[in-house]
């Protein structure tokens, strides 16, 4: 854990024992339920510690996810960015959200017999979640990382969001040209973009794209099911 704890040190991050307990805990059980259901590539620990524990902390650092207290993770997977987040920050509430639901009852499971209560699963696509009066433009902050290209993933994150909240989108070295092609979706559904953060430790590939939602999102966004993928806003 020696990658976990220095990444800690860097981002300013205070280092409990249980926090420990709950990443390796978390970590083990997702490999171990990989054994059964495809939820991850990653198989090698040191690997797993970098690639999913430390990159999905990244950003806790952000004024933005500081001053957040509702937290929505689109297209969570296995849990990441939004499990090792909910560990750091007990004092925040996520849901995560996955259209694969046998991945959130792990998720559930995982959580569960860790004592990780500040987490909570919704099964269903984005562009469905978002049109339910419950969850649009409810949070403070919504994180994504590896979903959709900016585009596609404005369409399904914004809607979440309540005007002056923020939407961290951990996306790849490509993150300034894909930002360019997907300024006219992000202006449409409510969205302004505020900087691109390269990530704060060395070694780490992800760029971290901040936009705020100034607006409401237009009630026709997103689309149904399918359709920002096939015909995105550009």
């Amino acid at each position: 854990m020696k990658a976990l704890t220095e990444a800690f040190e860097q981002l300013q991050i205070p280092w409990e024992q249980d926090m420990e307990e709950k990443f390796v805990g978390y970590m083990e059980g997702i490999l171990e339920w990989n054994e059964k259901i495809n939820l991850t590539a990653i198989k090698d620990r040191d690997e797993f510690i970098v690639k999913h524990l430390v990159d999905s902390i990244l950003c806790v650092g952000f004024p933005e996810y500081q001053n957040s207290e509702s937290v929505i993770d689109v297209g969570t997977g296995a849990g990441f960015p939004g499990v090792p987040l909910s560990i750091v920050s007990p004092d925040k509430e996520f849901l995560l959200a996955d259209s694969l639901n046998k991945r959130l009852k792990v998720i559930d499971d995982l959580t569960g017999k860790l004592g990780i209560y500040n987490v909570e699963t919704i099964h269903g696509r984005a562009e469905e979640l978002a049109r339910n009066k419950n969850y649009r433009e409810r949070f403070d902050l919504c994180v994504s990382r590896a979903v959709a290209n900016m585009a596609v993933l404005a369409e399904y994150c914004l809607p979440f969001i309540r005007k002056g909240g923020y939407l961290l989108a951990y996306k790849g070295p490509d993150a300034e040209e894909e930002l360019k092609n997907a300024e006219k979706a992000i202006k449409i559904l409510g969205g302004k973009i505020i900087r691109i953060e390269s990530t704060p430790l060395e070694g780490y590939e992800h760029n971290i794209v901040v936009i705020e939602k100034i607006k409401d999102t237009p009630a026709k966004y997103p689309r149904k099911a399918g359709t920002p993928v096939k015909e995105p806003i550009l």
